[in-house]
């Protein structure tokens, strides 16, 4: 890779992080509200910046451009990406013993962020209350709560597929055991690691993906040759089939990037996304309205998270991920410098973005 590639990976490396924090602190004030008339009257029509929580909803009390916890967590990944120069699965068990733990009481109200996902609350009481060991302390919530921190380890493996399959699957079943939610947040990890790499999120990209899965580099099980034909007479499965039972979760994308710039498939206006996908909080609501947007918005961060955001429900979630993936897309250096500075701490998030970008860029 010559220098102007790495530097193109860093800047789209950085930009997917970024991304991922700025979609998080901007849906932090209009965050859950499942009535969007109540949503307009109490944000307007359209929400356009970072806002504060009212007063007697989710994160009251905390200010605009704030991180969510979902944004502390990614921090803390971050942290330990960045100082151990990898994913060292010890050391972030240790930061979430000696670090997080102690600042959460397993109870939802409550913890940095003003709120503790379920994931995260099951995980607290059996490594805390019960002294479960990590390995045995994961629950089976349907959520996105590990995609929202593993991303940053899809971005740091950027370059090696495998290596970013095997640490986002170690990573997600510390907390998350469902076989299903496991395997999507890994095909999301791949599908962000692929547009950092440089590959557009559209109707090709699930077959980029499924070669990888012929490679063994994605540990996903198939039996079908090449664009999903017919296995071939007479010919025996892999020896090393993957781990998860089907490629399914790698399929989806090109089928929803080709929607997205299909003329005679249209979502107007395109926040109406969640009307389709689903406004709740579960992995196959999400990771759809995240691909959608990201790929009809290719070229467009603030249009891709905005209209997460002003989708309501679980709208944190959906422009986190969101702004991972558009931020991939457009790169660093293509997200408008307002939402960055309106974030708080930004300096010192940028300050840590960039050590791990770099080394995604060095591979």
């Amino acid at each position: 890779m010559n220098a102007t590639d790495r530097e193109a990976v860093i800047d789209r490396a950085a930009g997917a992080l970024m991304g991922a924090f700025i979609g998080d602190a901007l849906a932090l004030g209009p965050h859950w509200y499942y009535d969007l008339d109540e949503l307009r009257a109490r944000y307007g029509a359209w929400i356009s910046d970072y806002t504060a929580p009212m007063p007697d909803h989710y994160h009251a009390g905390m200010k605009a451009g704030e991180s969510s916890q979902a944004g502390v967590l990614l921090r803390l990944t971050l942290e330990s990406l960045a100082d151990c120069g990898g994913y060292d699965e010890a050391d972030f068990c240790r930061r979430m013993d000696e670090d997080f733990f102690p600042r959460i009481d397993g109870v939802p109200m409550h913890g940095p962020g003003g709120y503790t996902s379920q994931s995260i609350r099951e995980t607290w009481r059996k490594r805390v209350q019960q002294g479960l060991p990590w390995g045995q302390v994961a629950g089976n919530a349907d959520t996105t709560e590990a995609a929202e921190r593993t991303l940053a380890i899809a971005v740091r493996y950027a370059l090696d597929p495998a290596a970013l399959a095997d640490a986002v699957t170690r990573n997600t079943v510390l907390t998350q055991t469902d076989g299903t939610v496991v395997a999507m947040t890994v095909a999301f990890g791949a599908v962000l690691g692929m547009l950092v790499e440089g590959n557009r999120l559209d109707a090709s990209i699930s077959a980029k993906l499924m070669a990888r899965v012929k490679s063994g580099a994605l540990p996903f099980h198939t039996v079908t040759s090449g664009n999903l034909q017919a296995p071939k007479a007479g010919a025996a499965e892999a020896p090393t089939a993957g781990r998860f039972p089907s490629p399914d979760a790698l399929l989806t994308q090109s089928s929803i990037a080709r929607a997205a710039h299909d003329p005679d498939v249209r979502i107007e206006p395109a926040w109406k996304v969640s009307l389709v996908y689903g406004m709740p909080c579960a992995v196959y609501h999400q990771f759809p309205a995240a691909y959608y947007l990201a790929a009809r918005f290719a070229d467009d961060f603030e249009s891709a998270v905005l209209h997460a955001v002003n989708g309501g429900g679980q709208n944190l979630a959906r422009a986190m991920l969101t702004g991972a993936l558009a931020g991939a897309q457009v790169g660093l250096s293509g997200i408008p410098p307002r939402f960055i500075a309106g974030l708080a701490d930004s300096a010192a998030l940028r300050a840590i973005v960039q050590r791990v970008a770099a080394q995604a860029g060095a591979g």
